[in-house]
């Protein structure tokens, strides 16, 4: 489905841009706020709080390569988030979804909370905390609809705050029929990969080299590492193997990420035509 333009508000009640944010799309009661866990005292002043809402818990990790996401829902937010704030120690920020005319119910909320959690693990970008999804939760049809509509909303509010939890970087063969496809075959490596607007996607089952050459650098060697220790690649037969799609800032990052050597990505990953990533999406804009 192709997407329609949209009209997105982004309220500072601080007026600090990285303190807390209010996003809404100005047609819809939905809002998702965006609250720093040092600013969370601010939040729970806040009337927002006292109503049911969706939540999710954000944090980088150390040892893993993909972000951390806690998905919950509650009918007492001030109590639940002063909880997870004393005893959850890897979230960062907290993303909460009200409804501006206070009609989220529980119900609501219990079914989004089940819905997003497989949402967040089907586009595979954030690792969640919630360990058992559960099971289905029975709601009746026209307030399922009302769910789904109100999860479209989220999506992309939260996308907007730079959160994309449920977009995922390369959904099947649709993308990937209308996106070229690019191919890195240096140093025993065998990739297939998506220059996109997010950065370099490489797929899942391209493979490369389990050496690293002594000029690769520290730094590319621990990311190497990490890759393997989050499990986004496995070592088979000799090989490294990537499990899944992985978002690389840059082609050149990913090219050495699979060559075990610097790279210029835009030199090495090459379409079905031989054209290299330079000559397809640098050289022609220039023209």
């Amino acid at each position: 489905m192709t997407p329609t333009p949209k009209t997105i508000q982004i309220f500072l009640p601080g007026g600090d841009p990285r303190g807390i944010r209010i996003a809404e799309i100005t047609t819809r009661i939905l809002q998702v706020i965006e609250v720093p866990r040092s600013l969370l005292p601010n939040f729970l002043k806040m009337p927002q709080s006292a109503q049911v809402a969706l939540y999710f818990l954000i944090g980088d990790s150390e040892e893993r390569d993909a972000p951390q996401v806690y998905i919950g829902q509650t009918g007492d937010l001030r109590a639940r988030l002063a909880n997870h704030n004393k005893n959850k120690d890897f979230w960062e920020r907290a993303l909460i979804v009200t409804s501006q005319t206070n009609s989220l119910t529980q119900t609501h909320a219990l079914f989004l909370e089940w819905y997003c959690i497989q949402g967040v693990r089907d586009a595979g970008r954030y690792a969640d905390q919630n360990g058992t999804a559960g099971t289905r939760p029975h709601t009746p049809p026209p307030l399922e609809a009302d769910c789904l509509e109100i999860f479209d909303t989220a999506s992309t509010l939260l996308a907007t705050l730079g959160h994309p939890l449920f977009v995922s970087l390369s959904s099947g063969t649709e993308m990937k029929d209308e996106q070229e496809v690019f191919f890195c075959c240096g140093s025993d490596a065998e990739g297939r990969g998506l220059y996109t607007q997010e950065g370099f996607v490489v797929l899942k089952g391209s493979s490369g080299r389990i050496e690293n050459v002594p000029s690769l650098g520290v730094h590319m060697e621990k990311f190497r590492e990490k890759l393997v220790s989050s499990d986004t690649i496995q070592v088979q037969e000799g090989r490294i193997v990537f499990q899944k799609d992985h978002l690389f800032k840059t082609p050149s990052t990913a090219a050495g990420a699979l060559m075990g050597r610097r790279a210029n990505g835009w030199k090495e990953w090459k379409n079905e035509a031989g054209q290299t990533l330079d000559e397809v999406k640098r050289q022609s804009s220039d023209s």
